[in-house]
């Protein structure tokens, strides 16, 4: 009877002893693992930076401090109507929600550079709620927050009911989640679209900013996006930042547009992508926005005037060319562009989308991606050597 205790008791402290164990290492695995993920994150964000204009400088951007804006000004080409959303919340999801700031002060700038004057409307006119990601910030946008003149007419949007058409040679809705709601039913948005599609004005429109072509209908009777080629925000790139989308919004755009018989063309995700069919210009996300702009200024029958190119496009071409094809072109371009200034790149961007594809699981992108931003970082310590 003793030898059967002592033997169970023995069996008892093996069985401790080696949960004990297991215990121990899976505690120093944790534990490793937690320094790794914490010494990786420090080694990623040490291949980004400082920008080289530090954020209070940027703040304080004027149009004068713009080249483009200011130098071989044009002028007395027309009007260009912008109207951006009025709503302030998504549906009653309780989420803040409004026009994008960056999407309007882009576009506005093109045209402005180009020629034309653009006064500003919305749904319900006055004061529309505005997002504003600082992480998206850059020179164009902080100067319109510093324009006076934008600033007025932006404060005080005129309502698409008291809109005079015949005063624009174009039209141009702003994206920001809230258009989802207040443009698709919104009758003085669809009239306005149809007298303008019907009558060979240009129509223009970016990200979210589609949702008012959804139910226009031409005089016939026919869907005004039926069998029209359109870009807009995708289902993919909503669905990553809002994975509720569906209950959020009244629809999905993408959806919307080919239930209602649009060629969708999607580009990649958040990328430049624009699409032009006849008078129609539409641009699929926040990225598209110089390009789809610079579109409808060309469909207006104008050169678009030059400008540099910003970082940010830099950076999004060279995605484009990973995308398409391939890392050792990608790093062909990003290469050139760190001999001649290394400055030129938005490496915080392209850090942005190496989480981005790791979120959706493609590991060897995100790897990639990153050996990307590493070869920038260096082209940078080397030019300053």
């Amino acid at each position: 009877m003793k030898h059967r205790l002592t033997f169970a008791s023995n069996k008892y402290e093996n069985a401790m002893s080696k949960k004990k164990a297991i215990i121990k290492w899976t505690a120093v695995a944790f534990v490793g693992l937690i320094i790794s993920v914490v010494s990786f994150g420090y080694w990623f964000l040490s291949l980004i930076p400082p920008p080289v204009v530090a954020k209070a400088t940027l703040r304080q951007t004027v149009t004068d401090d713009l080249p483009y804006l200011a130098e071989n000004t044009i002028s007395g080409r027309g009007k260009i109507l912008a109207v951006v959303t009025s709503t302030a919340e998504m549906g009653d999801s309780e989420k803040t929600t409004g026009y994008e700031l960056t999407e309007l002060a882009r576009a506005y700038y093109v045209f402005h550079a180009n020629g034309f004057e653009v006064d500003v409307a919305s749904p319900l006119g006055g004061t529309p709620p505005v997002v504003i990601d600082a992480d998206d910030m850059r020179e164009y946008d902080y100067a319109f927050l510093n324009d006076n003149v934008a600033q007025q007419k932006i404060a005080n949007s005129l309502a698409m009911q008291d809109v005079k058409p015949d005063d624009y040679q174009a039209v141009f809705f702003v994206g920001g989640k809230g258009a989802m709601f207040d443009f698709p039913q919104n009758t003085h948005v669809q009239s306005l679209v149809r007298g303008y599609y019907e009558s060979g004005k240009v129509i223009g429109a970016v990200c979210h900013g589609p949702a008012a072509l959804v139910n226009v209908k031409l005089a016939s009777g026919a869907l005004l996006v039926a069998n029209k080629t359109i870009s807009s925000f995708t289902n993919e790139e909503e669905l990553l930042l809002i994975p509720n989308a569906m209950d959020v919004f009244p629809f999905l755009l993408q959806d919307k547009l080919m239930e209602k018989g649009a060629y969708f063309n999607e580009g990649n995700m958040y990328l430049n992508q624009v699409s032009i069919d006849g008078n129609l210009v539409t641009g699929q996300n926040p990225w598209s926005t110089w390009s789809t702009a610079e579109s409808v200024v060309e469909q207006l029958g104008y050169t678009p005037k030059r400008r540099e190119i910003t970082t940010e496009e830099n950076t999004v071409a060279i995605l484009q060319a990973y995308e398409t094809g391939g890392y050792n072109k990608a790093k062909e371009i990003l290469s050139n562009h760190c001999n001649s200034n290394p400055n030129a790149i938005d490496r915080e961007l392209l850090a942005v989308h190496s989480l981005v594809a790791a979120m959706q699981f493609e590991l060897l992108k995100a790897i990639e991606l990153v050996q990307l931003l590493s070869f920038s970082n260096d082209a940078v310590i080397n030019k300053s050597i």
